[in-house]
């Protein structure tokens, strides 16, 4: 037994107890040194559990939703004078770079860029490679 150091304490905030559905019988509290012991009744542990199911499922985000798109898949005039004009200016010359910029389907830029390669306008980067279309200006091409 412990003697007077029992003592019948009601639980705190009974109002927002009672509206969680828990028992608001007082529940007993030990106070031995600084630890302090609060039991549940049975009945309120069973409504805390069968309360936890009623949370809704979680949906599943939708995720991001990538911008389509409407690029061009022939040159027209005004693209393919862009085209002549800027691309070999940039530093650097990649099918993206070149979609990116004039609007332009992967396919066409692939196009595009062997097109300026012909026409000596810019030069391959390192190893040239059919899958690594990485080229830039050439250097020293109004020289010629």
């Amino acid at each position: 037994h412990f003697g007077s150091r029992d003592s019948l304490v009601p639980v705190p905030h009974q109002q927002k107890a009672r509206e969680l559905g828990y028992s608001t019988s007082p529940c007993i509290v030990t106070t031995m040194g600084a630890n302090k012991v609060v039991q549940k009744s049975k009945e309120a542990k069973m409504k805390a559990a069968m309360a936890g199911g009623k949370s809704r499922k979680k949906k599943w985000s939708k995720g991001k939703v990538k911008e389509k798109l409407a690029n061009m898949v022939m040159f027209d005039k005004a693209t393919y004078d862009k085209m002549l004009k800027e691309i070999p200016k940039a530093k650097l010359i990649t099918p993206s770079v070149v979609s990116e910029r004039l609007k332009v389907n992967g396919s066409v830029a692939r196009v595009a860029i062997r097109h300026l390669e012909e026409k000596g306008l810019i030069g391959h980067v390192g190893e040239k490679h059919h899958a690594q279309m990485i080229y830039t200006r050439k250097v020293g091409g109004a020289e010629d």
